[in-house]
């Protein structure tokens, strides 16, 4: 139960009880905001924006709902304008996404900083969003290897256990998953048998039959990460046997 008049209560206590699972609470946010959602979409859309009918302004709110449940007051930046710029950059990609057209140009672009409040403000608002966006992307990608390791039979959980334990063996099996991933017959072979060709394989590289054998799991995985455009796995294997 609330002990003051949601009127005279300050914002920041407001997000704090919203976060913390009050619904009246959030409801009275998502509410009393609106009119705040929809100047920060109509800025985006260059134009009116009607609460009741633009599905600019659902992707608002929905950005809007979700900086409530995402800000944290210790970052620097206050509640209103970590939102505004959570709101521009969802409605931005989905104008985007949606029209793929140049309604809506980037928030560094065009932005009138003077609605902000200051520009140590807009850099760190700017850089919990991208550290935000850096998450989701990390996050999606490590679901569609693991989504891609069964189709060779892999479990992200065995890898830990197959991986070579010594650094100078992990680098070796890169290296073969990277040869694998270069040779177009060899890449074809794993691709469709979803398996090492250990008999051709073994005349060409300087590591025996067994030493295949031992660390074929950990190859297929690293020629997973190879054959797939993930930026942070990827990373992973940067400079490792090129």
């Amino acid at each position: 139960m609330l002990h003051k008049p949601l009127s005279k209560m300050p914002l920041e206590e407001k997000i704090i009880k919203a976060q913390q699972g009050d619904e009246r609470m959030m409801n009275h946010l998502l509410e009393t905001y609106q009119p705040f959602i929809a100047k920060c979409v109509s800025e985006v859309c260059k134009r009116y924006i009607d609460t009741t009918r633009d599905d600019e302004f659902s992707i608002g709110l929905s950005a809007f709902h979700n900086a409530i449940q995402t800000y944290r007051s210790d970052r620097g930046s206050s509640f209103l304008t970590f939102a505004k710029l959570v709101i521009t950059r969802k409605v931005i990609d989905y104008i985007r996404y949606v029209k793929k057209g140049p309604e809506a140009v980037s928030l560094d672009e065009n932005y009138d900083e003077e609605q902000m409040e200051n520009p140590m403000e807009i850099a760190k608002v700017k850089e919990m969003y991208q550290l935000e966006q850096e998450a989701w992307q990390r996050k999606q990608e490590i679901l569609d290897y693991k989504e891609k390791l069964k189709r060779y039979h892999l479990t992200l959980g065995e890898l830990v256990d197959v991986s070579p334990k010594h650094q100078d063996a992990r680098e070796s099996a890169i290296k073969i998953a990277r040869m694998l991933y270069n040779n177009h017959q060899f890449r074809e072979f794993v691709q469709k048998k979803k398996k090492l060709p250990i008999k051709d394989l073994v005349k060409v590289v300087d590591v025996s039959k067994k030493t295949l054998e031992r660390n074929r799991k950990y190859i297929l995985a690293m020629f997973i990460v190879l054959s797939e455009n993930y930026v942070f796995l990827q990373e992973y294997l940067k400079g490792v046997g090129q």
